[in-house]
């Protein structure tokens, strides 16, 4: 008789250490796709803010080379301190410490430079 509750505790043990580690791997699973998809959707706008700072910069830059006012030295200092910035910016790393830091500083150096045009 001790024999037969003997198995049912221990079974109840075993279903529940297998529930749990099935449980466990399952959520695993499911944090890493939902980590991926976050990641990726960050990065994308995070791609997509400093491509479109880039693209402003070398486009302002462009024109201006073409003129010969001297007005138009600050504007060009201006747009290669941004350029350098966002070229130094680390795409690849996404485990870099300051990237947060980083891209305000593109942010505000970009806000900087739209005033001097404005």
């Amino acid at each position: 008789m001790a024999d037969l509750f003997d198995g049912i505790v221990m079974a109840e043990q075993r279903f529940h250490g297998e529930g749990y580690q099935e449980g466990l791997a399952e959520g695993s699973h499911a944090g890493m796709d939902e980590g991926r998809r976050h990641g990726a959707l960050h990065g994308a706008r995070m791609g997509s803010e400093i491509g479109c700072y880039l693209g402003f910069a070398l486009t302002w830059h462009c024109l201006l080379q073409k003129c010969t006012d001297p007005k138009n030295s600050k504007k060009l200092r201006a747009l290669d301190s941004l350029i350098g910035m966002i070229q130094k910016f680390p795409y690849e790393d996404p485990t870099y410490d300051k990237l947060q830091e980083d891209l305000e500083k593109i942010r505000g150096k970009f806000k900087q430079v739209y005033s001097v045009f404005s």
